[in-house]
Order: C-alpha cells, then structure tokens, then sequence
C-alpha cells in the first residue's frame, strides 16, 4: 500500500506534527510503500522570507531523518524539487469548482486567524489534491481537520477521471481517533499558524518556559483537579504507555498538588522521550551535504514514480502534441 504525508516547512516541527502525521508516518515504513515529502511550496502561503524558507526545509529534513525517517525503505524529499506538482496543480484547477474551494473550512479558519487571503491560501486544496494524484497514493494519514483535503482531492480525481478515464488512483484518509487533534497550550489544536506549539527540537530552559504556559484551571493546590479536558493531562499522556496515565490520574483526584507540579512532570517526559532523536539529530546537524544528498536521491524515486502519471495527464489533455 502507498501511503504518503507531507508537512509544511513554515517553522519548529513540534509534537502536533510528530503525533499526528510523523509517527505515524515513522511505523507505516515497516509494512507499506511510504511517499513523505516536505511542503515547502505551501508554506510560501505563510513565508515570504526566502532566506528563512530555505532554512526552514533543511531544519525540518534534518528533523525528519533524526526521528526515523529511512531513505533506503521510504521516498523522501522536498516538494519543489518535483516540478511536476505544480504542472498538475494547474491541470486539477481547471476540474475544481469555485464553490468545492469556499466551503474548505481550513481556508476559512485561517483567514479568521488573521492570515492573509490571498489565492495561494484559497487554492491550497488543489495543490495537496496534486501532491496526493501525482504519485498514485492510496492513503493519505490526516488529522481531522485535514479530512477535507482529502476529500476535496477525491471529488478532484474523480471529476477528471470521469471525463479522462481512470487515470487517478482515488485516495483514502486514515485518521489515528487516539491523537487527531493534539492539543496547544492554549487548548485549541497544536499548530504554526495558532503559536501555540511545543517544538521537539528546543533547548531544555525553552521547553520547560513553554509548557509553563500551557493555559489550566485555577484550582487550589490541595483540591481534586480533573484530568479529563486538562491541556497539561491530554498532552502528557500522549508520551505515556496505556498503563502508565493511571498513576498520573490519581495524582490529579487526590489532590495535593498543583497544576505546575504537573507541568513539570510533562516537560520531564517529553524531554526524555525525544532524548535519543536530539542525539541522531546532532549527527545530521553536523552533516548537512549528507542530508541534501538524501533529498536528491529522494527527488529522482519521486519524478520516477510521478513520470508515467503526468504523461498519462499530458496525452489526455492534449498538453503532449
């Protein structure tokens, strides 16, 4: 099965990233054909800076490769380097109704965060709709807010396929129900575009200020807190085996303790679970040609694959003469 994820490089990946699209991502290489690449054109919607994109799709290369990714048994590589994306991009425009793109509720999202409209912002749907067709992906791992997405490329597909044939493979969504929505520290979802992020790559003094901002109850220290709907609790327990949030449960109904006690709890397992990543990390920080090389290895097994699909595009289309 061809499973394939991409990630913006619009800044820090942090444990959103890494619970619901990374790890994910990381396991399906034991058993599937996994397709990851990094959405440096979409992150343009956000980044202007040229200099600071560039390194941005270094940094999260670096980051990917530190936490498990395997070149040998996975594609890897960074999305504009394909130029074939954005060809299709263009070709799948002509199939996407006005009204498909004004229902998509990111967009929408978005710009009532206070993120410029713009068209690259409105049309961000049928650019991930050529990044999921362009490589015959079968599932596509999502959070439930990116459900849509998903969707939207179905509704894409099938429209072109219905007039062309059966060119797309029709792709399906997975979605993990245990950790879809990985909360901030404001309690909303965890992303860039809300800053509410916990990084995985930070100094220690960083990630222990950040957590210490995680929003929570006031409640008295020797009360009874409740654990479910606690940002601190929902975040914690994603780092902790199914047994292990029991003893953490009752260190909430007891009482006794405070939010902050629980806040330092959380920093000390986050900052131990991602211990051995910093190391693999370093390694790729120190040898960034190998890291470059990677990607253009990854670009070529990634053209190879879009090559038959984009002809096949251009003879139906009339773009091959």
């Amino acid at each position: 099965m061809r499973v394939l994820t991409g990630i913006q490089t619009s800044g820090d990946l942090h444990i959103g990233n890494y619970f619901g699209s990374i790890k994910p991502m990381i396991e399906s290489q034991q058993d599937h054909e996994v397709f990851a690449f990094l959405a440096n054109y979409h992150a343009m919607t956000t980044i202007s800076e040229g200099e600071r994109l560039a390194q941005l799709s270094m940094q999260a290369a670096t980051d990917f490769l530190a936490l498990g990714m395997d070149p040998e048994k996975s594609t890897f590589w960074v999305q504009s380097d394909v130029k074939e994306v954005l060809e299709l991009y263009w070709v799948l425009s002509g199939f996407t109704p006005m009204g498909l793109l004004e229902r998509a509720h990111s967009y929408k999202d978005k710009v009532a965060k206070g993120i410029a409209s713009n068209h690259s912002l409105f049309s961000y749907p049928v650019l991930m709709a050529a990044d999921i067709l362009l490589f015959g992906s079968e599932v596509v791992p999502v959070g439930k807010d990116q459900i849509q997405h998903v969707e939207i490329a179905r509704d894409i597909a099938i429209k072109f396929n219905n007039q062309y044939g059966d060119i797309f493979t029709i792709p399906e969504f997975r979605v993990d129900e245990n950790v879809a929505t990985v909360p901030g520290i404001d309690g909303q979802k965890m992303s860039k575009s809300y800053g509410n992020t916990i990084p995985i790559f930070s100094e220690e003094k960083m990630q222990s200020k950040i957590i210490k901002k995680i929003v929570t109850e006031a409640v008295p220290m020797e009360d009874p807190k409740e654990f479910e709907g606690c940002n601190v609790y929902n975040i914690a327990k994603l780092f902790l085996d199914d047994e292990e949030p029991s003893p953490l449960q009752e260190r909430y109904t007891k009482g006794g303790e405070g939010h902050g006690h629980f806040k330092l709890y959380t920093h000390d397992v986050i900052w131990e679970y991602f211990r051995p990543y910093r190391e693999k990390r370093a390694y790729y920080e120190a040898h960034q040609d190998e890291v470059r090389d990677i990607l253009k290895v990854g670009a070529d097994k990634a053209s190879t694959v879009a090559q038959p699909i984009i002809d096949k595009v251009r003879s139906v289309t009339g773009i091959r003469y």
